[in-house]
């Protein structure tokens, strides 16, 4: 899957639930930006899990000025969790449409743009990670999805 077939993707989706160590697609990318303005007005529910870094913290207030959101609209759409070892290795993850099961699928890209190439997981995958989410949302954030 490229780049550009995501942006599709995101396009169709009425639900997308980000994992991302730097929220760089969402504040840096001209396209994305673009597209997370335009969803957001058509009403796309967006879920963000993120880690609580000096990085995210500064990306999280240039997003909620971008799209003019409230705090309780960020204190509902983001969920911090501490920032790990780990972050430097992560890869964004990004779940379209969760609840609608013939629709649901996951992918990947790097955390920062690279090239072109984003991986879409199986339906088994994207299962795992669809509960994953859930549960890490449920346990820190105690709002429903």
């Amino acid at each position: 899957m490229t780049i550009k077939q995501l942006i599709k993707l995101e396009d169709r989706s009425k639900q997308v639930w980000v994992v991302s160590p730097s929220l760089h697609f969402d504040t840096e990318n001209k396209a994305f930006t673009e597209l997370v303005s335009v969803n957001l007005g058509e009403k796309t529910k967006y879920r963000y899990i993120v880690p609580a870094t000096s990085r995210i913290a500064k990306n999280m207030k240039a997003y909620q000025k971008m799209y003019g959101l409230t705090k309780e609209e960020m204190d509902a759409n983001f969920l911090l969790l501490p920032e790990s070892e780990f972050n430097p290795f992560i890869t964004e993850i990004a779940i379209y449409d969760a609840s609608i099961k013939s629709k649901c699928c996951a992918v990947s890209a790097p955390a920062l743009e690279d090239k072109n190439e984003v991986i879409k997981f199986s339906k088994t995958t994207t299962e795992s990670m669809v509960k994953a989410f859930k549960a890490l949302w449920k346990k820190y954030k105690r709002q429903s999805l």
